[in-house]
């Protein structure tokens, strides 16, 4: 009989230090530990890092409860209509700070069963998502930098090549050679980029390369779309275009919104619109934007693309002065150029120019390649 007590006391006093330390583990927890009762669908218990975290207690956990609770009398149901995999969930929401925030939350939850099999109670707990979310914003936002870094000077070097390649036609076999090398080389690192440092890409495993050529008509086609919300009467016409144009699509498009945008604000509502799309008689493509308004002061002409500029007849305008500017630096990161004109019959005229070669389109290097990026010995 003394044994048999001295047993019981020391199960008792071990089953004291027990809940001692899981007590201790709950109270000083960073993940919010909960119960609630299936049959009433209240919460029973809350861990103190409730309070800690979300300024509740049990007491004054309604708006956390309905956040925790609130998919758990469908969730039984599905469960006692055979799906198992309702027993155990894991699921990512917002949940309601006690100030009125949302936090980003992943919630474990499992459902506890009586002897019969049937749910009794479910327990769960809560992590804050905060921090996880914030580095990977972070990551998001210097993998963007990174990129952006080498991505600038790629396509300088890019565009200098392709102007070369098409102003070359003179130059020997063996020079033409290396500036074809030098462009699958630069194909070969824009590759890398997307493939290891894009945004997307860490977001996303598997994602596809983005485009780096566009058809040009459905370029300004797609930039007449645009504008023509704002202005009704934005034509295009196109003459002998490439199906292919080698550049970077958004850019062009950036450009081309900029164009039309400086176009739109320096003329009246009634004033039509044109985009044009031609071989230019220098070889490459050039694209026009006019438009039939009055012009623009001879004076101001030179530096309608200097940064912050703002001409003569912009006061009753709202800008900046950097979007003209803008679709400069973005032309010149192709090799091209962008000028303007006024033109009698028909107001100003904004033309960039790009060194399209003949055989326009960008091809990835070979897999095959060697590590200079030269063909393989046939």
């Amino acid at each position: 009989m003394t044994q048999t007590i001295a047993a019981l006391q020391a199960a008792l006093q071990q089953s004291q230090a027990n809940e001692a330390r899981y007590r201790l583990l709950l109270e000083h927890s960073s993940e919010i530990s909960w119960m609630a009762d299936c049959a009433t669908l209240q919460l029973t218990w809350l861990s103190p890092a409730a309070e800690r975290q979300f300024g509740y207690t049990l007491e004054t956990a309604r708006t956390l409860a309905h956040g925790l609770l609130k998919d758990l009398q469908a969730r039984l149901a599905r469960y006692a209509d055979g799906d198992l995999s309702r027993r155990r969930l894991l699921r990512e929401t917002e949940l309601a700070h006690a100030d009125g925030r949302t936090v980003p939350v992943e919630i474990e939850s499992t459902l506890i069963l009586d002897g019969n099999g049937v749910p009794t109670t479910v327990v769960g707990v809560v992590r804050d998502l905060s921090a996880r979310r914030e580095l990977a914003a972070q990551q998001k936002k210097f993998a963007s930098m990174l990129s952006h870094e080498f991505r600038t000077p790629l396509s300088t070097i890019d565009g200098a090549v392709q102007r070369l390649e098409m102003t070359g036609a003179h130059h020997d076999e063996g020079t033409r050679k290396r500036y074809r090398k030098i462009q699958t080389a630069v194909d070969r690192m824009l590759a890398m980029l997307d493939e290891y440092l894009s945004p997307d890409r860490m977001a996303s495993i598997g994602r596809e390369r983005q485009p780096n050529e566009v058809n040009p008509a459905t370029l300004l086609q797609t930039a007449a779309e645009q504008a023509q919300r704002r202005r009704k009467q934005v034509t295009v016409r196109t003459e002998g275009l490439p199906q292919w144009m080698r550049c970077d699509p958004s850019g062009m498009r950036l450009c081309l919104e900029m164009l039309l945008d400086n176009a739109i604000k320096y003329t009246d509502d009634n004033i039509p619109i044109e985009l044009v799309g031609r071989i230019a008689t220098e070889g490459g493509v050039e694209l026009l934007v006019r438009d039939h308004g009055a012009g623009i002061p001879e004076a101001d002409l030179p530096k309608v693309f200097d940064k912050a500029f703002r001409g003569s007849n912009a006061a009753s305008v709202a800008g900046s002065g950097l979007g003209l500017y803008m679709a400069r630096s973005i032309v010149d990161v192709h090799g091209g150029t962008v000028s303007a004109r006024n033109v009698s019959e028909s107001g100003t005229e904004f033309r960039i120019w790009l060194p399209i070669a003949a055989n326009a389109g960008k091809s990835l290097a070979r897999a095959g390649a060697s590590s200079d990026n030269s063909p393989d010995a046939s």
